[in-house]
């Protein structure tokens, strides 16, 4: 077969491909089945939210924090499932509308039509593309889910609860009331809060406990408490007396993430005011602010425990050199 035939034969493949796909008839079908996939999506969308809203009612109103995880990563895979399942009518659609349009299944017009949506998926929707790809990994790997308290990088200031998950894009909710929507493919890391919340210590050392546990009460009746405000007032978790009239207190307290201030900076400064406005002033060192989350602190002690073992010592051998006569 000679080069002319077969750029005959191309040309011929050509314009079966541009008849069957970008004819008036093809066309017309292809928007009917469109438009029936995107409303029946549409109905399922909104019957899977109806079922998403009951799941996070009953997270709410749960006691136990694993039975609320699963809600969440049930709530999490439903949510996913809707922009699966509006992708897989799209693909349904227009499968269907290939055998409405080419009944007889060629193999040369099916393999043609092939080429063209590939060029142009490819050119159009690469980054499309891209945001399912990133919100694949991310999903198979549980990065996080509705609910969740997440820092998203490399961005400086964006942290939010999750709203909304989906394989294209992440919507989060900040402490301001934005809604904030992320391509996942953006998406370099995520920092997730331990169950929603920061939990802050105040290490306070006094000559008096009374009137050091006196002075902790002062200060939660000075605090703004709220769900995005200090969420559990400071509680007296440890104390132990440490020497002669002094006395080593530590309390602890929990805020909304974004909030940290409140504890960090203003329980501090509030304790120290109130301190120093007695008659007799009972503070000896402190308050010092940190971070306290159980699980990190098991972590850290076991690190810190390993890291102090002693290396295994080597059995050494003393070998004699026998010197030989001349």
């Amino acid at each position: 077969m000679g080069p002319d035939a077969n750029i005959r034969k191309l040309d011929d493949l050509s314009a079966q491909v541009s008849r069957g796909i970008f004819s008036l008839h093809s066309l017309v079908i292809l928007a009917l089945c469109l438009i029936a996939a995107v409303l029946i999506g549409r109905l399922v969308a909104h019957l899977l939210r109806m079922v998403v809203v009951v799941i996070s009612n009953r997270a709410d109103t749960t006691e136990d924090l694993r039975r609320v995880n699963r809600l969440r990563h049930f709530e999490t895979l439903i949510v996913l499932n809707i922009a699966l399942f509006r992708t897989l009518l799209i693909v349904a659609a227009l499968y269907l509308w290939w055998l409405l349009v080419h009944p007889e299944g060629q193999s040369g017009a099916i393999i043609g039509a092939g080429a063209v949506v590939a060029i142009l998926l490819g050119s159009s929707f690469g980054p499309v593309l891209r945001d399912f790809a990133a919100g694949a990994v991310m999903m198979a790997e549980q990065w996080y889910g509705v609910g969740d308290h997440v820092r998203l990088e490399p961005f400086a200031d964006m942290q939010g609860v999750v709203e909304r998950v989906t394989l294209r894009s992440t919507r989060i909710r900040g402490l301001n009331g934005e809604v904030i929507w992320v391509n996942n493919q953006h998406i370099q890391g995520a920092r997730i809060a331990p169950r929603g919340i920061r939990t802050i210590a105040l290490e306070i050392f006094v000559i008096d406990l009374k009137a050091g546990t006196q002075l902790i009460e002062k200060t939660n009746r000075r605090l703004p408490i709220g769900p995005l405000l200090v969420s559990t007032p400071l509680q007296i978790l440890s104390h132990e007396e440490v020497g002669d009239e002094l006395w080593h207190i530590t309390a602890v307290g929990e805020t909304a993430p974004g909030r940290e201030w409140l504890l960090e900076t203003s329980a501090v400064e509030l304790v120290k005011s109130l301190d120093e406005a007695s008659r007799k002033p009972v503070i000896a060192h402190g308050p010092l602010a940190r971070y306290a989350d159980s699980d990190a602190e098991r972590r850290f002690k076991r690190t810190i425990h390993n890291a102090r073992k002693s290396p295994a010592k080597r059995k050494t051998r003393t070998v004699g050199v026998r010197s030989r006569g001349k």
